[in-house]
């Protein structure tokens, strides 16, 4: 059986290392925040304390046998509940997959500090949160290099050109992917197309007000 002041550093410990993840989910405002994350973290490092040395009076007794690793599986599984109730579905994009993640694995940080594995807690926790904020920029960085946004114009016939087009945006425009340019008899106009790549929408809006001010365009319906 563990000193109680050993128990006491393991349940504290838990609580450190869930905060600093739970502080980084916090940042963002997700919904499981700092609280969350050490709820989970202490509450699974005393659920494995109780599986791993719980049971002590029992042990001499006849046909008695202990298995620590019942209770932690448990908590495995258990976990879910609060990771399905932190993803949510917006539309058609799904929201807190990573917190849920973050969440199942704090659990598992909290069962390594219960059951005396501070290397392994500490070097975890290390891990997730460069996971979780350190990498963040290089996913965003990717999806915004593969990210395409259409701009819809309407123009006087004849005047907007692929050379308008560049020396309107000049850098900018390394980035026009396409130029489709139809007639619309009925408007007396034509209905211009613009495909961007690598463009946030910050950048397509501002490109918006670039194309705006040019004589030619009668109309700018925006980025879809």
């Amino acid at each position: 059986m563990l000193a109680d002041w050993e128990l006491v550093i393991r349940l504290l410990l838990a609580a450190l290392l869930g905060s600093v993840i739970g502080f980084e989910r916090e940042r963002l405002l997700w919904a499981a925040g700092l609280r969350t994350h050490m709820l989970v973290c202490v509450g699974a490092c005393l659920m494995m304390i109780v599986s791993a040395f719980g049971f002590a009076d029992v042990l001499g007794g006849p046909h008695v046998i202990l298995d620590p690793s019942r209770i932690a599986a448990q908590v495995v599984s258990g976990i879910g509940f609060l990771g399905a109730g932190s993803i949510l579905l917006r539309g058609e994009v799904v929201r807190g997959l990573t917190t849920a993640a973050s969440l199942w694995a704090v659990a598992g940080i909290g069962l390594a500090v219960g059951g005396g594995l501070y290397t392994a807690a500490m070097a975890s926790t290390a891990i997730i949160l460069v996971i979780l904020a350190g990498i963040k920029p290089i996913e965003e960085r990717y999806r915004q290099s593969r990210q395409t946004v259409e701009l819809k114009i309407q123009a006087r016939r004849g005047e907007m050109s692929a050379d308008l087009l560049r020396k309107t945006l000049g850098e900018r425009a390394a980035r026009v992917r396409q130029l489709i340019i139809r007639d619309n008899p009925a408007a007396g106009c034509e209905d211009v197309t613009i495909v961007l790549a690598r463009t946030s929408p910050e950048d397509a809006a501002r490109i918006g007000e670039q194309l705006n001010g040019l004589s030619c365009v009668t109309d700018l319906t925006g980025a879809a």
